[in-house]
């Protein structure tokens, strides 16, 4: 495991504290920027909710270009120490909120809505994605009107879900790790 650091944006270059254990699925540099290319411009101003935070890599990054808020979650009380230390350290603790909680209680009871993004990469193997997004799917008002879900997992954790108001729009694959984006059927 390399080090985490911020590829771009304000924080570029400041390195990241990582949890301690393997209770958390850090993401590449390779699939980051890939991710970040992706959206693009379409990041700024953007509210965004970290369903799985760990060390707050991608939530920080989005902040670093340009997003407005990040609300971040995770139940592990190490993720949650790690995540405050790295948005001191990168100075947008003032635009984050890290709550400890389980995703899917936060889920079933958000305390607010109209996020522009939803990002689900929850530890492996486990079904969470799958539950994550059916319950994104329950409350759509959940996302705004142009809002997308995206999905980190491992290929092999795939599967077709039938949703009502979300649909597949995208997906990439990056040796281990399967992107994929939903947004809200037209």
């Amino acid at each position: 495991m390399g080090t985490l650091r911020v590829i771009a944006g304000k924080a570029k270059g400041l390195r990241l504290r990582t949890v301690p254990g393997d209770t958390t699925r850090p993401i590449t540099d390779i699939v980051k920027e890939a991710l970040f290319n992706i959206l693009g411009d379409e990041i700024d101003d953007n509210q965004i909710l970290d369903l799985f935070g760990g060390t707050g890599a991608v939530g920080i990054e989005a902040l670093s270009r340009g997003a407005r808020f990040v609300t971040f979650l995770d139940k592990g009380q190490q993720a949650v120490r790690t995540m405050q230390q790295n948005l001191e350290t990168t100075k947008f603790a003032d635009q984050a909120e890290v709550i400890r909680t389980d995703a899917f209680t936060y889920l079933s009871n958000p305390l607010k809505e109209n996020f522009d993004l939803i990002y689900v990469a929850p530890p492996q193997y486990k079904q969470m994605w799958q539950k994550a997004v059916r319950l994104i799917d329950a409350k759509p008002e959940l996302l705004s009107e142009n809002g997308q879900i995206i999905v980190q997992i491992n290929p092999i954790e795939w599967e077709e879900l039938i949703l009502e108001n979300f649909e597949v729009f995208d997906s990439r694959k990056y040796g281990d790790t399967l992107l994929v984006f939903f947004e809200k059927n037209q």
